[in-house]
C-alpha cells in the first residue's frame, strides 16, 4: 500500500507449485485477488503491478482477472492496472521505485483513468431517474452515520476532493464521516480536484454520495448547493 508519505505492506502470497503449473498459478491468482477485496471496497482504483524483466508474472495476473473477474475491470467498479517492469520484493525496493520518474507518471495516469471511472458513475446518477445524489455535507452525514433516520437504503459511494477534503472548516467532521463510511463498506473516493472528475465535484459542493436505484427519495431531498463546499 503506497500512502502519500509511508509505504506499508498489505500481504505476501507465495505461489504454491511452478508457473508451468496451471492449476498452481490459478490458485496464486485467485489468492492475490482476494488479498484486494478489501481495499476495493475501500475504494482503491489503481493498482501498479511491479515484475521483473523477461517474466510474465503480471501478464498472468491480468489476463487471469479478464477471464474470471471481469467486474475489476468492467462496470462501475472497475480497477485501473499498470504494468512495470522492476524489482518490488522489499519495501526499500518499493520506496525506490516510488521514487522515479517513470512511477510517478504511471501514477498520474492510473490516477486520471480512475478519476474518469469516477465521472462515469457520477454522470450515470445524474442522468438516471432512479438513483439518488446527495451533495451536502449534512445530507451526506443523513445518509451514511443515520441511515434509518433518512428513510433511503444504504449510500453506494462517498466521493470528495483532496481541497475539500483538507480545506474544509469542518474536517474533523469530514474525517469522521469517512471512517463510518468506511466501517459501513461504502466506497470513498478522494478526486484530485484540477481533474475533471473534481472539477465536477467542486461544482457540486466537493462532496457527494451516491444511493442505489431506490434512493431517489435521497436526491429530492438534498439537492441544491453543498453547504461547506469550499473546495
Amino acid at each position: 500500500m503506497v500512502f502519500s508519505n509511508v509505504i506499508k505492506p498489505l500481504a505476501t502470497i507465495r505461489l504454491n507449485g511452478t508457473w508451468s503449473d496451471r492449476k498452481a498459478v490459478y490458485n496464486h491468482c485467485e489468492s492475490i485477488v482476494d488479498s484486494l477485496r478489501p481495499v476495493l471496497r475501500e475504494g482503491v482504483g489503481s493498482i501498479v503491478l511491479v515484475c521483473p524483466a523477461r517474466a510474465n508474472y503480471a501478464r498472468q495476473l491480468v489476463d487471469h482477472i479478464h477471464q474470471h473477474h471481469v467486474w475489476l475491470v468492467d462496470g462501475p467498479d472497475k480497477v485501473t492496472f499498470t504494468e512495470v517492469t522492476g524489482s518490488a520484493g522489499t519495501l526499500p525496493e518499493v520506496a525506490s521505485l516510488t521514487r522515479t520518474i517513470m512511477f510517478r507518471g504511471l501514477v498520474r495516469q492510473a490516477s486520471s483513468e480512475a478519476a474518469d471511472n469516477v465521472v462515469q458513475l457520477l454522470d450515470r446518477h445524474l442522468n438516471s431517474s432512479d438513483r439518488g445524489i446527495a451533495y451536502s455535507l449534512e445530507a451526506v452525514e443523513e445518509l451514511i452515520i443515520d441511515p434509518r433516520r433518512s428513510g433511503t437504503p444504504s449510500p453506494e459511494y462517498l466521493m470528495l476532493t483532496d481541497a475539500y477534503l483538507s480545506t474544509s472548516s469542518e474536517k474533523s467532521r469530514v474525517q469522521r464521516l469517512m471512517q463510518i463510511a468506511g466501517n459501513r463498506g461504502i466506497k470513498t473516493r478522494v478526486v484530485d480536484a484540477s481533474q475533471a472528475a473534481g472539477i465536477r465535484l467542486t461544482q457540486l459542493g466537493g462532496i457527494v454520495c451516491l444511493t442505489g436505484p431506490s434512493g431517489r427519495q435521497a436526491s429530492r431531498r438534498s439537492g441544491g448547493a453543498g453547504q461547506g463546499g469550499n473546495a
